[in-house]
C-alpha cells in the first residue's frame, strides 16, 4: 500500500487531509513534529510526506533538511503547508517539491500528490 506520513501538530488538520487521502486509497500515518516524524519516517517508509512548517520541537523546515540530509529520502516528494511561511518553502525548492498556502484547497492538494506518486494500485 502506498503510505503517505503527515506532520502537523494541528490535529484537525491532519485529520482532514488524512481522511481525504485515505479517500482516495492512500495509507496514513501522522507525526506531531518534526522530531517524531523523522521516527515514522525511519519506520513506516512513506513515498510522500507533507508537513507544516509551524511546529514544536522541530519545524518544518528543520524536519525538510533533516529528510534530505538522509541518502534515502534525497528525492522523496516532500510538500510544505503553511499559514504564513509559504515564501520560505518556495525559496527552498531544493527541500519541497510543492509548497501549499493554509487555507489549503484539498482537491489541488489530492492533484498534486496523485501527479508526484501515481494512485494506489498503479
Amino acid at each position: 500500500m502506498t503510505t503517505i506520513l503527515i506532520v502537523d501538530d494541528e490535529y484537525l488538520i491532519a485529520d482532514i487531509l488524512g481522511f481525504a487521502l485515505e479517500d482516495e486509497g492512500y495509507m496514513v500515518v501522522k507525526a506531531s513534529n518534526g522530531r517524531k516524524a523523522l521516527e515514522v519516517l525511519d519506520r513506516e517508509r512513506p513515498s510522500l510526506v507533507i508537513t507544516d512548517f509551524m511546529m514544536p520541537v522541530m519545524d518544518g523546515l528543520e524536519f525538510a533538511r533533516a529528510v534530505r540530509e538522509r541518502p534515502a529520502f534525497a528525492s522523496l516528494p516532500l510538500f510544505l503547508m503553511s499559514g504564513a511561511q509559504g515564501s520560505i518553502g518556495r525559496a527552498s525548492p531544493e527541500l519541497f517539491t510543492a509548497v501549499f498556502d493554509k487555507p489549503f484547497d484539498i482537491e489541488t492538494v489530492i492533484r498534486h500528490v496523485i501527479s508526484s506518486i501515481g494512485r494506489p494500485g498503479d
